[in-house]
Protein backbone atom coordinates (compact mmCIF):
# COMPACT_ATOMS: atom_id res chain seq x y z
CA UNK A 1 0.00 0.00 0.00
CA UNK A 2 1.28 3.23 -0.70
CA UNK A 3 0.96 5.53 2.06
CA UNK A 4 0.54 9.47 1.39
CA UNK A 5 3.06 10.81 3.55
CA UNK A 6 6.62 10.27 3.43
CA UNK A 7 8.28 9.14 7.04
CA UNK A 8 12.26 10.01 5.61
CA UNK A 9 14.09 12.51 8.87
CA UNK A 10 11.86 12.17 11.54
CA UNK A 11 12.18 11.52 15.35
CA UNK A 12 9.04 9.28 15.63
CA UNK A 13 9.53 6.48 17.66
CA UNK A 14 6.44 4.46 17.48
CA UNK A 15 4.30 1.79 15.52
CA UNK A 16 3.65 3.33 11.84
CA UNK A 17 1.01 0.14 11.09
CA UNK A 18 -0.96 -2.69 13.13
CA UNK A 19 -3.00 -4.93 11.28
CA UNK A 20 -3.95 -4.61 8.22
CA UNK A 21 -6.35 -2.02 6.74
CA UNK A 22 -9.20 -3.05 4.86
CA UNK A 23 -9.65 -1.75 1.42
CA UNK A 24 -12.08 1.24 1.78
CA UNK A 25 -9.18 2.28 5.18
CA UNK A 26 -6.79 2.26 2.55
CA UNK A 27 -8.57 3.88 -0.20
CA UNK A 28 -9.02 6.89 2.37
CA UNK A 29 -5.54 7.11 2.64
CA UNK A 30 -4.75 8.06 -0.83
CA UNK A 31 -8.05 10.40 -1.19
CA UNK A 32 -9.83 11.80 1.99
CA UNK A 33 -5.90 12.40 3.76
CA UNK A 34 -4.69 14.42 1.11
CA UNK A 35 -7.46 17.07 1.08
CA UNK A 36 -7.49 17.21 4.88
CA UNK A 37 -3.72 16.55 5.45
CA UNK A 38 -1.34 19.99 6.38
CA UNK A 39 1.23 20.43 3.90
CA UNK A 40 4.52 21.78 5.47
CA UNK A 41 5.70 22.67 2.22
CA UNK A 42 3.77 25.94 2.17
CA UNK A 43 4.28 28.24 4.51
CA UNK A 44 2.22 28.51 6.99
CA UNK A 45 -0.57 31.10 6.57
CA UNK A 46 -0.10 34.34 8.87
CA UNK A 47 -3.81 33.56 9.61
CA UNK A 48 -4.50 29.98 10.48
CA UNK A 49 -8.21 30.12 10.60
CA UNK A 50 -8.05 30.25 6.75
CA UNK A 51 -7.05 26.61 7.39
CA UNK A 52 -10.44 25.33 7.98
CA UNK A 53 -13.42 25.35 5.95
CA UNK A 54 -15.80 26.81 8.88
CA UNK A 55 -14.98 30.04 10.27
CA UNK A 56 -13.04 29.36 13.70
CA UNK A 57 -12.70 31.20 16.26
CA UNK A 58 -9.67 29.62 17.92
CA UNK A 59 -7.40 26.77 16.96
CA UNK A 60 -6.71 23.39 18.64
CA UNK A 61 -3.88 20.83 18.72
CA UNK A 62 -4.46 17.49 19.76
CA UNK A 63 -0.84 15.21 19.41
CA UNK A 64 -1.40 11.44 19.19
CA UNK A 65 -5.05 11.51 19.05
CA UNK A 66 -4.97 7.01 19.00
CA UNK A 67 -8.65 6.25 18.04
CA UNK A 68 -9.70 9.73 18.26
CA UNK A 69 -12.12 9.06 20.55
CA UNK A 70 -11.62 12.86 21.91
CA UNK A 71 -11.00 14.26 18.97
CA UNK A 72 -14.07 12.93 17.53
CA UNK A 73 -16.02 14.80 20.62
CA UNK A 74 -14.12 17.82 19.96
CA UNK A 75 -15.49 18.41 16.82
CA UNK A 76 -19.18 17.25 16.91
CA UNK A 77 -19.31 19.88 20.02
CA UNK A 78 -17.42 22.68 19.05
CA UNK A 79 -17.49 23.69 15.49
CA UNK A 80 -16.35 26.96 16.10
CA UNK A 81 -13.08 25.70 16.69
CA UNK A 82 -10.57 24.74 14.46
CA UNK A 83 -8.96 21.36 15.67
CA UNK A 84 -5.48 20.12 14.55
CA UNK A 85 -5.20 15.91 15.14
CA UNK A 86 -2.05 14.45 14.55
CA UNK A 87 -1.21 10.64 14.56
CA UNK A 88 1.17 9.06 12.82
CA UNK A 89 -0.10 5.63 13.98
CA UNK A 90 -1.78 4.65 10.09
CA UNK A 91 -4.49 2.46 11.85
CA UNK A 92 -5.48 5.13 14.44
CA UNK A 93 -5.60 8.06 11.33
CA UNK A 94 -7.90 5.26 8.99
CA UNK A 95 -9.86 5.37 11.79
CA UNK A 96 -10.80 8.89 11.64
CA UNK A 97 -10.51 8.97 7.96
CA UNK A 98 -13.43 6.04 8.04
CA UNK A 99 -15.84 8.21 11.13
CA UNK A 100 -14.89 11.70 8.85
CA UNK A 101 -16.34 9.70 5.32
CA UNK A 102 -19.32 9.36 6.85
CA UNK A 103 -19.93 12.90 8.69
CA UNK A 104 -18.53 15.35 6.12
CA UNK A 105 -19.85 18.22 7.69
CA UNK A 106 -17.27 17.47 10.62
CA UNK A 107 -14.49 18.01 8.31
CA UNK A 108 -15.13 21.61 8.05
CA UNK A 109 -13.21 22.35 11.48
CA UNK A 110 -10.64 19.56 11.62
CA UNK A 111 -6.91 19.00 9.69
CA UNK A 112 -4.48 16.05 9.67
CA UNK A 113 -0.98 15.76 9.75
CA UNK A 114 0.31 11.87 9.84
CA UNK A 115 3.77 12.80 10.81
CA UNK A 116 6.17 13.72 13.99
CA UNK A 117 4.47 16.18 15.71
CA UNK A 118 7.90 17.86 16.17
CA UNK A 119 7.70 18.87 12.43
CA UNK A 120 3.93 20.79 12.76
CA UNK A 121 5.22 22.47 15.72
CA UNK A 122 8.38 23.76 13.84
CA UNK A 123 5.86 25.17 11.30
CA UNK A 124 3.63 26.64 13.01
CA UNK A 125 3.31 30.57 13.78
CA UNK A 126 4.24 32.06 16.73
CA UNK A 127 1.49 32.38 19.23
CA UNK A 128 -0.98 30.61 16.96
CA UNK A 129 -2.75 28.29 19.03
CA UNK A 130 -4.95 27.97 21.84
CA UNK A 131 -4.38 24.90 23.38
CA UNK A 132 -2.42 21.79 23.22
CA UNK A 133 -3.60 18.22 24.49
CA UNK A 134 -1.26 15.30 24.82
CA UNK A 135 -3.64 12.19 26.23
CA UNK A 136 -2.34 8.92 27.44
CA UNK A 137 1.32 9.12 25.24
CA UNK A 138 3.28 6.49 25.07
CA UNK A 139 5.30 6.09 28.19
CA UNK A 140 8.11 4.55 26.73
CA UNK A 141 8.69 2.87 30.36
CA UNK A 142 12.37 1.64 30.04
CA UNK A 143 15.29 4.25 31.26
CA UNK A 144 17.42 3.09 28.15
CA UNK A 145 14.20 4.51 26.23
CA UNK A 146 13.17 7.77 28.09
CA UNK A 147 14.46 10.17 25.59
CA UNK A 148 11.38 9.26 23.22
CA UNK A 149 9.21 10.61 26.28
CA UNK A 150 7.49 13.61 24.20
CA UNK A 151 7.32 15.81 27.15
CA UNK A 152 11.13 17.14 27.32
CA UNK A 153 12.32 20.68 27.26
CA UNK A 154 13.04 21.01 23.72
CA UNK A 155 9.48 20.06 23.56
CA UNK A 156 7.99 22.22 25.61
CA UNK A 157 9.73 25.23 24.30
CA UNK A 158 7.95 24.61 21.05
CA UNK A 159 4.84 24.25 22.83
CA UNK A 160 5.63 27.95 24.47
CA UNK A 161 6.21 29.44 21.39
CA UNK A 162 3.29 27.91 19.64
CA UNK A 163 0.53 29.10 22.53
CA UNK A 164 -0.78 31.84 23.38
CA UNK A 165 -0.34 33.46 26.32
CA UNK A 166 -2.85 32.65 29.04
CA UNK A 167 -3.49 29.06 26.65
CA UNK A 168 -3.45 25.37 28.26
CA UNK A 169 -1.28 22.39 27.85
CA UNK A 170 -2.95 19.54 28.96
CA UNK A 171 -1.54 16.31 29.71
CA UNK A 172 -3.37 12.89 30.75
CA UNK A 173 -1.59 9.98 31.40
CA UNK A 174 -2.34 6.66 33.97
CA UNK A 175 1.66 5.73 34.60
CA UNK A 176 2.79 7.64 37.27
CA UNK A 177 5.98 7.54 36.56
CA UNK A 178 5.41 9.72 33.19
CA UNK A 179 2.67 11.70 35.40
CA UNK A 180 5.74 13.01 37.53
CA UNK A 181 8.49 13.15 34.75
CA UNK A 182 5.77 15.32 33.64
CA UNK A 183 5.14 17.98 36.34
CA UNK A 184 9.08 17.78 36.83
CA UNK A 185 9.65 18.99 33.51
CA UNK A 186 6.78 21.57 33.34
CA UNK A 187 7.69 23.05 36.55
CA UNK A 188 11.30 23.40 35.67
CA UNK A 189 10.58 25.39 32.40
CA UNK A 190 10.14 28.61 32.58
CA UNK A 191 7.15 29.52 30.22
CA UNK A 192 4.35 26.81 31.95
CA UNK A 193 2.72 27.23 35.60
CA UNK A 194 1.31 24.18 37.33
CA UNK A 195 -2.08 26.02 39.17
CA UNK A 196 -3.33 23.12 41.89
CA UNK A 197 -4.56 23.96 45.01
CA UNK A 198 -5.89 20.26 45.56
CA UNK A 199 -5.66 16.65 44.89
CA UNK A 200 -9.44 16.92 42.71
CA UNK A 201 -7.78 19.08 40.45
CA UNK A 202 -6.10 16.31 39.00
CA UNK A 203 -8.00 13.85 39.40
CA UNK A 204 -11.13 15.50 37.86
CA UNK A 205 -11.60 14.98 34.58
CA UNK A 206 -11.57 18.02 32.01
CA UNK A 207 -15.04 19.64 31.43
CA UNK A 208 -17.05 17.81 28.80
CA UNK A 209 -14.46 15.19 29.05
CA UNK A 210 -14.56 12.05 26.69
CA UNK A 211 -13.03 8.91 28.09
CA UNK A 212 -10.56 6.87 25.32
CA UNK A 213 -9.73 3.32 24.99
CA UNK A 214 -6.82 3.95 26.69
CA UNK A 215 -8.62 4.89 29.62
CA UNK A 216 -11.03 2.06 29.91
CA UNK A 217 -8.21 -0.55 29.98
CA UNK A 218 -6.51 1.62 32.70
CA UNK A 219 -9.49 1.74 34.84
CA UNK A 220 -10.38 -1.52 34.42
CA UNK A 221 -5.97 -2.50 35.11
CA UNK A 222 -6.77 -0.53 38.35
CA UNK A 223 -5.27 2.12 37.11
CA UNK A 224 -5.98 6.19 37.99
CA UNK A 225 -5.49 9.00 35.50
CA UNK A 226 -3.93 12.72 36.67
CA UNK A 227 -5.46 15.19 34.48
CA UNK A 228 -2.55 17.75 34.17
CA UNK A 229 -3.12 21.50 33.36
CA UNK A 230 0.03 23.90 32.47
CA UNK A 231 -0.33 27.65 31.70
CA UNK A 232 1.54 29.45 28.96
CA UNK A 233 2.80 32.39 30.75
Amino acid sequence: MTVYNAYANTSFFGRRHGKQLRHNQQTLLKTLLPILHINLDEPAPKDLTSLFANKVKEIKLEIGFGGGEHLIHAIEHFPDTGFIGVEPFINGMAKMLTYLKKHEKHQKNLRLYDNDAIHLLDWLPKESLDGIDIFYPDPWPKKKHWKRRFINMQNLSRFAHVLKVGKKLRFVSDIDIYINWTLYYCLQHENFEWKSDSHKDWETPYPLWKSTRYEIKAFREGRTPAYLTFIKK
